[in-house]
């Protein structure tokens, strides 16, 4: 039987208990860490959800020293995707800890942490990953099982008008279409909260847009929708032969770690 959490541990000690030592071993031992998931999302817009684990988010180089501190804190530790995801478990509870993202864009760098947000979660003090970063994240998360278009929206109608918008534009650099296209749906669910989207953020866009209508095509055929889903447009790449956008030049993914994460994904659907 899996627990499923909601975000409120009150009632479910043994998830209280495993969730704070775990937190505790990591402060001891002076990695640093930031709270993200179910967790910050509430913390930020009143919304509860149901949940599996607790995500946490350390730099890349700390990875592989959080996973040690939690196996030797007692937890069953496992490195699940190389470029982005580990895991610690007791039982059937979990907590990921996260340095990426599945298509390698959203590394965690130094100022996910120099923009943290303090706060309290399991009676210790903890700081929450930024509202702006967990945005960036969800934006590209377009699966056919899962898209986080409603939680960016809440982020947008909880946050949005107190954003880093610079830095937000910065994060999504190239890409900036995919945050474009967020901003048009949120105008649409909210159309009487437009004032969370500052109007030179929206119009700094739609000139980009503008603009690349009459720039040239690139002579490249590459396919970014694998940015935004792990499965829907292997088509386009293993078919029709389009480069896939998470390899490089354009990511940074190796082919190790694309055929790992397609893998991954399989396992996924065989067990649901």
């Amino acid at each position: 039987m899996t627990l499923h959490m909601t975000g409120d541990t009150t009632g479910q000690p043994e998830i209280y208990t495993f969730y704070q030592q775990a937190l505790t071993a990591l402060h001891e031992a002076q990695i640093p860490f930031l709270i993200g998931g179910a967790y910050a999302f509430r913390h930020y817009t009143g919304i509860t959800c149901k949940t599996k684990d607790l995500d946490l988010f350390v730099s890349p180089d700390e990875c592989h020293h959080a996973l040690a501190v939690l196996q030797a804190t007692g937890y069953h530790t496992e490195l699940i995707s190389p470029h982005w995801l580990g895991k610690a478990s007791c039982r059937e509870v979990y907590l990921d800890v996260i340095f990426s993202s599945g298509n390698g864009i959203t590394v965690v760098d130094e100022l996910w942490f120099a923009h943290a947000v303090a706060g309290e979660l399991f009676s210790l003090s903890v700081g929450f990953c930024p509202p702006e970063e967990m945005l960036w994240t969800k934006a590209y998360i377009m699966e056919r099982e899962r898209f986080d278009g409603a939680d960016v929206a809440h982020l947008l109608r909880a946050c949005g008008a107190c954003f880093d918008w610079p830095r937000v534009l910065r994060r999504f650099g190239p890409h900036w279409r995919v945050l474009l296209s967020h901003l048009i749906l949120f105008g649409f669910i909210y159309p009487t909260e437009c004032d969370c989207v500052p109007r030179w953020v929206m119009q700094e866009l739609i000139d980009r847009l503008q603009r690349e209508a009459h720039a040239p095509l690139g002579a490249e055929r590459v396919c970014l929708g694998t940015l935004l889903s792990r499965a829907q447009y292997l088509v386009d790449i293993d078919v029709w032969e389009y480069h896939d956008a998470r390899r490089p030049p354009t990511g940074q993914l190796t082919a190790e770690d694309v055929a790992q994460w397609t893998a991954a994904m399989q396992r996924e659907r065989n067990s649901s």
